[in-house]
């Protein structure tokens, strides 16, 4: 991490360090417990739910993680820098 602040790789910064796995069982997590809470009456009730809010319940959370990973590690490296 001896880049400059200014020439990030945000990709790496994105997919660096676990974070995808971080994100990913962040996602499945909060993800069930969400479609659960927001659709759990239609699943139990035999309804298939709408497939693309289902999709975006579990992404959600997916960049939530991801986005805070990054700005973490790039807090860090700015207290690193100084």
């Amino acid at each position: 991490m001896d880049k400059p602040l200014e020439k990030l790789d945000l990709l790496q910064l994105a997919f660096g360090d676990g974070t995808p796995k971080k994100a990913f069982f962040t996602a499945l997590v909060v993800g069930s417990i969400l479609t659960s809470i927001n659709h759990g009456d239609l699943i139990l009730a035999g309804e298939p739910p709408f497939w693309l809010k289902i999709v975006l319940t579990y992404c959600v959370p997916y960049c939530v993680t991801t986005w805070g990973a990054i700005t973490g590690k790039l807090a860090k490296m700015k207290i690193m820098a100084q």
